[in-house]
C-alpha cells in the first residue's frame, strides 16, 4: 500500500503526532510525507517527499494571531498550482492532518482522502464549543481541509469517529514526578512579556520554552529554553504544573501525566477557544489572556491540591488499526462536496 501523509507545520503538535504515527503507518506500506507550513520549531525526523510553504500562522508578542503577516504570506495562485501538481492519484490512501493543498488536490482529482487528526473532531456538533461561537471559525473548521472520511482525535470520545489523543512514547513510558518548577509554553507571547509577568513570583521557578531564545539561559527565577522535544518532555514530566496555550498535544500530555494546568487560548484562533471549552469541562483552569488577573489566578491555582484527571481509551496502535479498518473501502467513496469554483 502506498500512503500519502500530509501534515501542516503551523505548530509543533502536528509534527509531534506524526512522529508517533509514522512507525505504525509503515507497518501497512510505504509512507510519503507532505509537509506544509513554515513556522514550527520542531524538526520532522523523517524524509519529506513533498514540501510547501502552505498557509502558516504567525503571532504577535501579546497572545494573538498576527493577521497582517498571515495575510501577506497567502498566495492563492501558488496554492492552486501546488494542488494541481501534487500527485495524490498515485496513492492508495491519502491521510490529511488539516492541510489545505492536499485537500484541494484530492477534490480536483476526485481522489478519496481521510481528514485524520484533531481538527476532524469538529465535524461533530457534540464536540465542545465556547459559549459564544464564531461563524468564520466554524466555517474554517468545517471546510478548510474537506475529505471523504473523518477520523478525529480529542480529549474525550465525543462521537463515534473521535478517538483518544496520540501521546508520545517518551511520555507514555515515563513516571511523572514533581521537581517543583512550573513549565511555561506560550508561543504566542514573546520573552519580554513573559519575563515581566513571571519575575514577580520569586518563590517559584519557571522553565519557559521560547520561540525566540537560541540558547538556554537563566535570569533570576526564570530559565529560557529553545523549544526542543527532549528538554520539553523532561520539563513536563518533572514539573509541578504547566501554563500553556489551548492547543491539543501539550494539554493532552499534561492530562495524561496528571499535571496541574492553566490553558490560555491564542486570541483569534477559534480551535483553541474550542479546546479551552473542552478543558474547562474536564476541570482545567482556563484564561482568556494574560492580564492583571493572572496574579490572583496563579496563586490560587498553584496552591490548589486538586488536579483534573482523565483516562484515554485508545492506544496509538488501536487508533491506526481502526483507521485502516474504516478506510478499507475508501476508494469507493468519491462524493467530495467542494464548490465548483475550486475546479476552475
Amino acid at each position: 500500500m502506498k500512503i500519502l501523509y500530509a501534515l501542516q507545520a503551523t505548530g509543533n503538535g502536528h509534527i509531534s503526532r506524526a512522529m508517533e504515527l509514522l512507525p505504525w503507518l509503515q507497518k501497512f506500506g510505504t509512507v510519503d510525507l507532505f509537509l506544509s507550513g513554515a513556522n514550527s520549531t520542531l524538526p520532522l525526523d523523517a524524509p519529506v517527499k513533498y514540501r510547501s510553504n502552505g498557509l502558516s500562522l504567525f503571532y504577535t508578542c501579546k497572545g494573538s494571531l498576527d493577521y497582517w503577516k498571515l495575510t501577506r504570506s497567502i498566495s492563492p495562485l501558488r496554492i492552486m498550482k501546488e494542488a494541481r501538481d501534487l500527485p495524490v492519484e498515485k496513492y492508495d490512501l491519502v491521510l490529511n492532518d488539516f492541510e489545505i493543498i492536499t485537500s484541494l488536490a484530492c477534490a480536483r482529482k476526485k481522489v478519496p482522502s481521510v481528514n485524520f487528526g484533531h481538527q476532524a473532531s469538529f465535524l461533530s456538533d457534540k464536540t465542545p464549543r465556547p459559549e459564544k461561537t464564531n461563524r468564520f471559525g466554524e466555517w474554517i473548521l468545517q471546510n478548510y481541509a474537506r475529505a471523504t472520511q473523518y477520523i478525529g482525535l480529542h480529549f474525550e470520545s465525543y462521537d463515534d469517529f473521535i478517538f483518544s489523543p496520540v501521546i508520545k512514547k517518551e511520555i507514555l513510558e515515563s513516571e511523572a514526578r514533581n521537581d517543583g518548577h512550573i513549565t511555561v509554553y506560550l508561543p504566542s507571547y514573546c520573552d519580554n512579556e513573559l519575563m515581566a509577568l513571571l519575575a514577580p513570583f520569586k518563590d517559584h521557578r519557571f522553565e519557559v520554552f521560547s520561540r525566540q531564545t537560541k540558547e538556554r539561559k537563566t535570569i533570576g527565577n526564570i530559565t529560557l529554553t529553545p523549544v526542543n522535544k527532549d528538554d520539553f518532555n523532561r520539563s513536563l514530566i518533572s514539573c509541578h504544573g504547566i501554563v500553556c496555550g489551548a492547543g491539543f498535544e501539550t494539554p493532552a500530555e499534561a492530562l495524561h501525566l496528571k499535571k496541574k494546568m492553566i490553558a490560555i487560548p491564542i486570541k483569534g484562533q477559534y480551535e483553541q477557544m474550542c479546546n479551552a471549552a473542552a478543558l474547562k469541562k474536564i476541570g482545567v483552569k482556563t484564561l482568556d489572556k494574560l492580564d492583571d488577573d493572572f496574579t490572583d489566578t496563579f496563586n490560587n491555582w498553584v496552591n490548589d491540591p486538586v488536579t483534573p484527571t482523565i483516562s484515554y481509551q485508545y492506544s496509538t496502535e488501536a487508533i491506526i488499526n481502526i483507521l485502516m479498518f474504516r478506510c478499507s473501502d475508501l476508494k469507493y467513496k468519491l462524493d467530495i462536496p467542494y464548490p465548483e469554483l475550486i475546479f476552475n
